[in-house]
């Protein structure tokens, strides 16, 4: 299985949390759930996040688009247990951001997702605006979040 950084398998770093249930039909033949299912599993939890920005994009002509997903399979996961995915805003740049996620199964964590999205507007990337940014910083991912004052 796949090694993340330590800091990541502790659900308390991260702040903002979705619990989505596993289904029969996410199994695979050997009876975990499948690697599509997962990446589905944290695809509902990175648009739910992102809606709690607080505005939608395309109401200002800008579209976030993923550039690049990278999931990493810490742990089995089984049916019926509930995926609690934990997730927080990692690097903020000019145009991009990258979601931490990290996906939970009593209380152990089964998997993590990187996502890498990419603000665009008519004419090509688009600056994240500092409305947008404050949020994003208070919605950060990181070692001790739930220590910090």
């Amino acid at each position: 299985m796949a090694r993340a950084e330590a800091w990541r398998l502790d659900a308390s770093n991260y702040p903002v949390s979705m619990v989505i249930q596993s289904r029969f039909g996410d199994l695979d033949s050997l009876g975990h759930i499948n690697n599509v299912a997962m990446a589905g599993i944290f695809e509902t939890a990175r648009v739910h996040f992102h809606h709690r920005l607080g505005r939608h994009p395309a109401e200002l002509g800008v579209r976030w688009l993923v550039a690049a997903v990278d999931l990493k399979f810490v742990e089995e996961s089984h049916f019926p247990y509930d995926v609690v995915v934990h997730s927080g805003i990692g690097h903020i740049g000019n145009s991009s951001w990258s979601l931490l996620s990290a996906a939970f199964q009593q209380g152990e964590c089964v998997a993590t997702c990187d996502t890498v999205m990419v603000m665009k507007g008519p004419k090509g990337n688009r600056v994240i605006d500092d409305a947008i940014r404050a949020v994003m910083e208070e919605n950060s991912a990181r070692p001790g979040l739930a220590h910090a004052d």
